[in-house]
């Protein structure tokens, strides 16, 4: 039976639900949905294109590469895994003290609205994600949200990782 995840962008009111692809990456799927809910503030990638993200603390469990890519398309739904050294970069944005320096690394889970995608860092070089979920419903208006967050900026934005 199918599992699926809810995605929202608390401030804007838009929620996606997202199918979790057990067979293609059931390591990843198992420590996210133990590890749920979790929250975040929201961020709009520099690099990777058509991204929103939030940092939370390490998911424990959740394999290193699994069902990985560098290339999302729209709807792809992905989990990173980061040591503190790898997004501790003050270039980066985030504030001192936040998830992203924290001792043991962060987990990003990210979600990709649009194509053209393309997952390298100037610092790191190519950067895979595992592929855990893929959005079937809310999509545009998860997109139209994503493209806001991109255009008015994202201050104040949570995002919500939760079941559905």
């Amino acid at each position: 039976m199918a599992r699926y995840i809810s995605i929202t962008l608390a401030k804007r009111g838009v929620t996606c639900r997202a199918r979790l692809l057990d067979r293609e990456a059931p390591g990843t799927c198992e420590a996210v949905w133990n590890a749920l809910p979790q929250t975040g503030d929201a961020y709009h990638a520099k690099y990777a294109r058509n991204e929103v993200y939030t940092l939370v603390p390490r998911i424990a469990g959740a394999p290193r590469r699994e069902n990985p890519t560098v290339t999302p398309i729209p709807g792809d739904v992905c989990l990173f895994d980061f040591e503190p050294w790898e997004i501790g970069n003050p270039a980066y944005g985030y504030e001192p003290g936040s998830e992203a320096h924290a001792a043991l690394g962060a987990t990003d889970l990210a979600i990709f609205y649009g194509r053209n995608n393309l997952l390298i860092n100037g610092d790191m070089g190519w950067v895979p994600g595992n592929v855990f979920a893929m959005i079937e419903d809310g999509l545009p208006e998860i997109a139209a949200a994503c493209n806001d967050l991109w255009i008015n900026g994202f201050a104040g934005e949570e995002m919500v990782f939760a079941r559905a």
